[in-house]
Parts: structure tokens; sequence; C-alpha cells
């Protein structure tokens, strides 16, 4: 479901049949006299079509204050100087594609941000898209198959908590509104657009946003919250997910162990396995 994000972002022509390589969020920023400080990213992948290009997703909801652009350029330095490479002590560092959704959406709210990096070569400068969630109609997310941003649909009706909570014909619309969203997954699904997993994320992760930024309003949480629970408490997509969490670890380590350059120690520090899980991997690479 990324790509048409990415498409819409970046303005590309990905047709959905690409390879996506997701790397690890955590990234250890080197500072002088002071502990390592650990930075970590919302979403940080490459996609393998024709080239490889790699990108960098962060979400915002907070008023703008520069803050996050220095944030940001922190993050696609540290992903950049992750996969540099060194060549007769000259140093290649690949920038990611960069861009900020905005969940909420400010009159101070720009729809860029720009880097300038002068040095003694010369000056770069560029620009990191904004996208604006809330600008997004329902119409225009299920024809651009921005499906992705469905759990944020609720932020755009977020300033009328209130009145929807007090006024039941009010909460009765947001309603329906709702209804019409579950249709329209239901739909796809029909269609073999998208799968199983993909209809029951996309509602899960809509629940918890709205449990999340409606918590004070109880008639809401109960209304909409529970329309796009349902009745499951544990879902075949969490289920699915955890098993392919499960899976990143073991694939993580066994390319550790195929380096040969780490020890059991060391590898299940950095894949999250136990020791003794890492210890059966090694034991079967052997077999």
């Amino acid at each position: 479901m990324i790509i048409p994000v990415i498409n819409e972002i970046f303005d590309e022509h990905y047709t959905g049949e690409e390879e996506i390589r997701f790397f690890p969020n955590e990234h250890f920023l080197d500072q002088q006299d002071a502990a390592d400080k650990e930075r970590i990213t919302d979403t940080n992948f490459q996609i393998i079509g024709r080239i490889v290009k790699k990108y960098h997703l962060e979400c915002e909801s907070s008023l703008p204050d520069g803050k996050i652009t220095i944030r940001l350029f922190e993050y696609d330095a540290q992903i950049a100087l992750d996969e540099g490479e060194v060549t007769e002590e000259t140093l290649t560092v690949t920038f990611p594609n960069t861009a900020v959704m905005y969940l909420r959406a400010y009159k101070k709210t720009p729809d860029k941000m720009k880097y300038v990096i002068i040095t003694p070569g010369g000056t770069v400068q560029y620009d990191v898209p904004i996208m604006k969630v809330q600008s997004y109609s329902l119409d225009e997310i299920f024809e651009k198959r921005l499906l992705m941003l469905i759990p944020f649909y609720i932020f755009s009706h977020e300033k009328s908590f209130s009145e929807y909570n007090n006024n039941e014909q009010k909460l009765e619309e947001l309603k329906t509104e709702y209804r019409i969203i579950l249709e329209r997954l239901d739909d796809l699904e029909k269609q073999g657009i998208i799968g199983a997993f993909d209809k029951r994320t996309i509602l899960e992760l809509s629940s918890d946003v709205i449990q999340e930024i409606a918590r004070k309003y109880e008639n809401v949480q109960k209304g909409i919250g529970a329309m796009m629970r349902g009745p499951l408490i544990q879902t075949e997509a969490r289920t699915i997910l955890n098993r392919g969490i499960s899976q990143g670890k073991k694939e993580t380590a066994l390319r550790m162990l195929k380096m040969g350059k780490l020890t059991v120690e060391e590898i299940a520090e950095c894949s999250a396995l136990s020791v003794a899980e890492v210890e059966q991997l090694a034991n079967l690479q052997t077999v």
C-alpha cells in the first residue's frame, strides 16, 4: 500500500510489482564527548525497479517549528552513512528521497521543506515534499488507491469531535461516512485489488488511531471505534504480522551468520533473537 503514496508524493510511476526492501528504523548518531544518540525513523526502505531508489517517510502531527527539518536531516545523513562506501579514501553516500506526511495541517504548514547544504565544493539544495493527509477526500483516497491514508482520515473530523459526541444526528452522519469506507474496502477485496490481510490491517490501524485521538469522546469511541474494530480482538492480520516479524529476525540472523564476523551473542543482540535461537539457526546452517 505504500507504492501509491510514493507515486503521489514523488510523481513516480511504480506499478506495484517492484520489490520493496525495508531497513532497520534505529540509527545511532555519533557525537563528540557524548554518548551515541539513538534516532528512530518512521520508515526507511528501498524500491527496486528499473533502478534502485531509497526512500524515507516521516509522519508528523505537531505545529511546524523548524525542528522537524533538523531531525529529518539527521536521519537522512545517518541513513546515507549506514550504506556509505569508501573506496581509496573517497566516501560516497546516497541520501534518500525524503518526505513528510502531516496528519494535521495548520496555516503554518508549508507545502515543502528544503535542504541547503553549503560545502567547500559548492552548494547543494533540494526540496523535501510534504503530503497533507487532511487535504485528501475519501473519493481521492480510493481513486488514487491511497489506502494507507485511511487510518488517518479521522484527523479531518477531529475539530468536530465535541459536536459528534453531543449530537446523535451528527454522529450518525460520521458513522454513515465510515460505513461507506467499509463498503468500499469490501468491494476492493471482492475485486482482488486488496487481500483480507490488507483490509483487516487498515481497519485495525483505523481503530487504534480513533481510540488514541478520540479518547476524551466516549460516544465517538463507541460509535466509530467499535465499527472499525468489529468483533475480532486477535485478528488474522496481527497473527500474520507477528509471524512475519519473527521470520524477518531469523533472516537477519542467518545473513549475519553467513558473514562469519560476529559472535552468537552479538548476532542475538542485533537481531533481537535469543542466544539459543541463534545457536539453533547456526546448527541448521551447518547441516
